[in-house]
């Protein structure tokens, strides 16, 4: 996801490599995720990559699916100020525990729908509980951007895009926009 700001585009000494986006439409996209039922290794150099990916794209969040893998993996860090420590966090199996009645309306983007932004309102504040890279279960309170961010997230494990909170004409848009997109990127 990315919001109205920009991130700075810094990265924190990252080990992991870059992978390629996905583009909507593209059926992986659209496909509810499997639980991670074994921490491994793999999983753990696959959460080093996605936040390089991140870092690099950039953005503020991404989702295994957008790189192709159907697990339950989400990576984010919604730090935005100039000079404030990066604080990348990695989620297996995050899962919604709890959520607010007030709601928050953010101009959201994705990685996988490059250049293209909409209001989309969600719980102002989550809990949310998950799996860390150590197998260590973690439970947190988000509110503001990071709340916004590790929703569209998780939406993503369960094949929900941000235009899917769109009118269908807005969101029938988006889309053609984004196929001709990937006509161009096919033909480059």
């Amino acid at each position: 996801m990315q919001g109205a700001l920009r991130p700075l585009g810094r990265s924190p000494k990252s080990e992991g490599m870059k992978r390629p986006i996905l583009i909507h439409p593209d059926p992986r996209l659209k496909k509810v995720c499997d639980p991670v039922t074994d921490l491994s290794d793999e999983l753990r150099v696959l959460a080093d990559d996605m936040l390089e990916t991140m870092y690099d794209a950039p953005g503020i969040g991404l989702a295994a699916p957008q790189v192709g893998v159907m697990h339950r993996l989400i990576v984010l860090d919604c730090v935005k100020e100039e000079g404030e420590a990066p604080r990348p966090t990695v989620m297996f199996n995050p899962e919604i525990l709890a959520v607010s009645d007030d709601l928050n309306t953010y101009e959201e983007g994705c990685l996988s729908i490059p250049e293209q932004y909409a209001d989309v309102t969600r719980p102002a504040e989550v809990r949310v509980g998950w799996i860390d890279q150590n197998g260590t279960p973690q439970e947190r309170d988000f509110d503001g951007l990071w709340a916004t961010c590790v929703q569209h997230e998780i939406d993503h494990l369960n094949g929900k895009l941000f235009i899917d909170y769109l009118k269908p004409l807005k969101r029938q848009m988006i889309t053609r926009k984004m196929q001709k997109l990937k006509r161009e990127r096919a033909r480059a």
